[in-house]
């Protein structure tokens, strides 16, 4: 394959790939990473709420000098809380990805 070849290859490679990326089509993976970044978002919500929890209710212990009531009621208040934040973010999730499904629908019906 001769040098001139190679250029020519490239330059209709350089030109397929910005043709793809004017027509502004996501890739598999970039939604899959957002799926993922998604499900991120939600464990470290829960997470936070469980630790929060926690922090509380063992400091209430500390303060009091109690046994560890507190701790197990704030853990308890805290994974509620978590799982209310958690369930509170797929709905916008939800409401977002249906409301880009409809842009497109509408889309594709104007154009079609």
């Amino acid at each position: 394959m001769s040098k001139q070849d190679h250029n020519t290859d490239l330059d209709a490679l350089d030109a397929r790939i910005k043709e793809l990326k004017s027509k502004g089509e996501e890739t598999p993976t970039e939604d899959h990473y957002s799926q993922a970044n998604q499900g991120w978002r939600m464990v470290t919500e829960l997470v936070a709420g469980l630790m929060l929890g926690v922090g509380a209710g063992y400091g209430l212990d500390r303060l009091f000098g109690t046994i560890p009531i507190f701790l197990v009621l704030c853990t308890l208040f805290g994974f509620a809380a978590g799982v209310n934040v958690m369930l509170r973010t797929a709905k916008e999730f939800e409401k977002s990805k249906a409301a880009d499904e409809a842009a497109q629908n509408e889309g594709s019906d104007s154009n079609g």
